[in-house]
Order: C-alpha cells, then structure tokens, then sequence
C-alpha cells in the first residue's frame, strides 16, 4: 500500500513546471560497476553496507523520477550474480570468484529494490573484456583457463577473440543464462564490442585465418562487422524465444559513421566512429530489427565543432527505423572547474532535455553516470525535481513486441482517504498488469489522459492513500486508475472516486 502527501499534487496543480513534459519518456541512469565507479563504492564492504548504497542510491534516483537503472552485471567477464557459468567479480569483495558475505545475490536485490520504486531494470554487460588489466589475477574456475585459446592481450587488458564461434555462443549463452533465471527488463550493451584501437592492430589474425567464411584478406573489417552482427542477432533470438518481453538494447558511442566516409553519416568530423574503429554497424541492427532500442552516448555539448549534439540528435533520430531512440547525456562533465564554458553551466543538459522532447522519433535520455548526482551539480537536479522531471512518467510502449493492453482494474473502490482495487486474473505472462497509474484532477476541470500533469502516481501496489492538506478549505477531486503490463501498454481507466482533499 502506498501512502502520499497531497502536498505535492498541490505543488503540481499550480503549474511549477515551466516546460510541458511528455507522458511517457525515458528517463535512466547508468550504474557502472566496473573499477568500482558507481557501486559499490569500493571492493570489501560487508553486505549491509553494499545494500544500504545501493539503496540510498535509489532513493536517489526515485527523487529524481527516473523510471529505469541501467546496472552493470558483467563488467569484465564476471559476475554481480550467482552464476555457474563466471566467477563472482572482483569490484564486490576485492579477491576474483569470492561471494558476498553474508551472502546475498546482488542482482536479485537490484532488481527487487528497482521494481519497489517502479523502475525497470536494464542488465548491462560487456560483451568481449576478460579483464581490465592483463596483470591482475583471474578466479581459478574462470574460463579463460578452461580456453586459453579464446583470450587475446591488447594492451594491458584482456578480450575474448569476437572472431571465434566458440566466443560468441559464450556470450550468448551468459546472456540467457540471466535471462532465464532473473526479472530483468532489458538487456543493455554499450559501445564496446572490438576495443577502441590503439597504434598496434587488433591481433587476430589466427582467428581469421580459422574462419574467414569467405572474406578476403583485404576485407578483416567487413569480417569483424559481420563477428559482431552474428553476435547481435543471435542474442536477440535467444533473448526473445526465452521472454519476449524482454528488451534487447545498445548504447552505441556517439557517431556512427562521418558523412565523409559513408553518405548515410552524419555532419561529423569524429576521430572515432562505431562503423569503422569498434565494429559495430549499429544502423544493420536498427533495420533488420534485431534491438529493441539505441541510446547513442551523445557526451558533447550543444554546439561542438565537431560532434555538435544538435546535429547528433536529430541523426539519430532520423535513423531509429521504427524502434526506440534514447539519447545518452554527460552528466559527469558537468564541472565548476571544466574547461569548457558549455560543461559549467546546470542548463546544458537542461537544454539537452529540451531539445530530446522536440525532435520527433526519440523517447527520452540517460545519464551517465549514477555517482555524479551526489556531487555539487550546481543546480541540475533541483531543475529535474521542480522542472523538468516533475510528474512521473511512463516508460514508452513498444508495440512491436507487444501493443495489448492489459485489463481495466476491477473492484475499483474507496473507504476514507483510501483506494483499492484489484487486477484481473490472467494466464500469458505478455497481459498481466504490474504497475498502475493514478490520475487526480480537480471536479469540474476536464480529465485528460494525456496530460502528464493529471498523473499522481505510478505504484505497484493496489492501493494508495491520501493524507489530505491541514487547510481549512478543501477542495474535491476525482481519482482514475489505469493498469500498466510489462511493456507499458496501458488499458482503459475506472470510473472516477471523488475524494475531498
């Protein structure tokens, strides 16, 4: 049961908002867990104090009125989950393959506190790293023993060979092992596939030469695109015979391609493109409908010479090919000290927002990354509480994989300041209501659906109660609930309860 201040309905009805906000719009961060960025803090904290960050860190987040965690599950060939498959992450307890003690699974709690506060749940995980640093010892059971063939040393890290079957159907196979076992939302992939190049080549040629399948020796990069594709599309199978609910997303760096380079580019100079250096022909994806979303990293500021985020936006926008598109925001330039007048001022990525609502074909943003919001921000999250993020919204449908909506709820009735109701019983997993949206409106002032103002709520609980204002003069209101099922499609609304506040 879910208890509220009618406070802030107040605070809502007045108009504190400045700019109109959609109904349903994207609205993550991203938690890296690698090198112990985000969470936890550092390697060796008991339990109790891993799940009191974790837990402050949504709470976070709740305030803001995020809708979705981007968590870092995998970040370099192991595991913030129990798995038979990898060894327990170092970045929990300091020591490779070593449980959390007491023990306790910190994907499961994630997703359990995520789906507490509404939030839908993306596990992120890198494809191909094995380790950050070629130095630091792996966990005994770790599979680079079991195939040491598998593993390449570029630079200081260690990769998986993407050119090997064997690689890939490991991937495929950690990717449906969470799939099938945990309540995730999504499964989320960012920009690392092949690594960012660095003087020296990519040593694969061993790789090539076992499965070339008919590539040229002039033509490695069509060959390490295609590694990548199969990779993708089997991933998207996979993902989708286990749950088809589940979405398969990618966060791609910032530019696809220069339009030097490819007409179909962008007006770009990058140094740096997904295409040509990573491998990654992330329109090919977009086309053949292999992911459910792109969330381009868009990490520059309005009016960059080179990689201008107006420019970048209205692209991708341009290229979504009738599936999700997100923008990706800096939240970590934004610095007193930055070098760049644009990273010390709060309303650049208040303007980013802006300009994410105006392009028509892209659904919302994510910030990169969670830490940054407990910092100074000058001003940037109190313009999300009172501004731009004030109402709660609801994450956009994807009707592609599913556009039924779920059942009216029934047994929709009032006792005091307190509302129930009930869902309606039904068996396909796709139908089932899991959240609810509670719309207030003043009697007399037309009801409009539409309008994210009239939202009060969106709880998973079936009921709500209202703790009226301590005014003498109140005031009546109608109250409506909708059902919400696990891609959002919304059903029709109840019969109004009028409730004097």
């Amino acid at each position: 049961m879910i208890r509220f201040f009618f406070v802030f309905f107040l605070f809502s009805a007045l108009g504190a908002s400045s700019q109109p906000a959609p109904k349903r719009e994207f609205r993550a961060v991203w938690v890296a867990t690698v090198n112990n960025i985000d969470w936890p803090s550092r390697p060796g904290l008991s339990t109790e104090e891993q799940q009191r960050e974790a837990i402050a860190i949504l709470d976070m987040h709740a305030k803001n009125r995020m809708n979705a965690i981007i968590f870092q599950v995998r970040p370099a060939s192991d595991a913030f989950y129990q798995s038979e498959l990898e060894p327990w992450s170092r970045y929990l307890s300091g020591t490779p393959g070593k449980a959390p003690v007491p023990f306790y699974d910190p994907l499961a709690f994630w997703i359990e506190e995520c789906h507490k506060r509404n939030m839908e749940f993306h596990a992120w995980l890198n494809p191909f790293r094995v380790s950050q640093n070629a130095s630091e010892p792996l966990a005994a059971n770790h599979v680079a023993f079991q195939h040491p063939e598998w593993i390449i040393k570029y630079g200081d890290k260690l990769f998986f060979d993407p050119g090997l079957p064997q690689t890939r159907d490991w991937v495929v196979q950690v990717v449906t092992d969470i799939v099938s076992r945990y309540d995730v939302d999504a499964i989320h992939f960012d920009d690392y596939f092949y690594p960012y190049p660095l003087k020296e080549d990519f040593p694969d040629e061993n790789s090539f030469a076992q499965d070339s399948r008919g590539f040229e020796a002039g033509q490695k990069a069509d060959w390490r695109r295609n590694n990548v594709d199969v990779l993708i599309w089997k991933l998207s199978e996979s993902i989708k015979n286990i749950k088809p609910w589940v979405k398969f997303g990618i966060s791609p760096f910032g530019v696809w391609r220069n339009k030097a380079d490819d007409p179909e580019g962008s007006e770009t100079t990058a140094g740096t493109t997904n295409y040509d250096h990573l491998h990654a022909d992330i329109l090919k994806w977009q086309k053949n409908g292999w992911i459910d979303y792109c969330l381009p990293q868009l990490y520059w500021q309005i009016g960059h010479p080179s990689v201008d985020f107006l420019t970048l936006s209205k692209w991708w926008a341009a290229h979504a090919y009738n599936r999700a598109m997100y923008i990706g925001h800096a939240v970590y330039k934004l610095e007193a000290n930055s070098a760049i007048p644009d990273w010390r001022d709060p309303e650049q990525l208040v303007r980013q927002i802006q300009i994410t609502r105006q392009i028509p074909g892209l659904g919302g943003s994510a910030f990169y990354s969670s830490v940054h919001f407990k910092r100074d921000l000058f001003g940037f999250e109190k313009s999300l509480q009172e501004n731009v993020y004030l109402h709660p919204a609801l994450v956009p449908v994807m009707p592609w994989i599913d556009k039924v909506a779920p059942a009216i709820p029934q047994h929709f009735r009032k006792r005091g300041h307190k509302l129930k109701w009930k869902e309606v019983d039904v068996k396909d997993e796709m139908d089932k209501a899991v959240s609810y949206v509670v719309y207030l409106n003043p009697v007399g002032q037309k009801f409009n659906i539409g309008n994210a103002e009239s939202i009060f709520a969106i709880t998973r609980d079936q009921s709500i109660v209202f703790k009226p204002n301590s005014r003498k003069l109140r005031r009546k209101y109608e109250i409506r609930v909708s059902a919400l099922d696990r891609l959002h499609n919304e059903s029709g609304i109840t019969k109004p309860k009028v409730i004097k506040l």
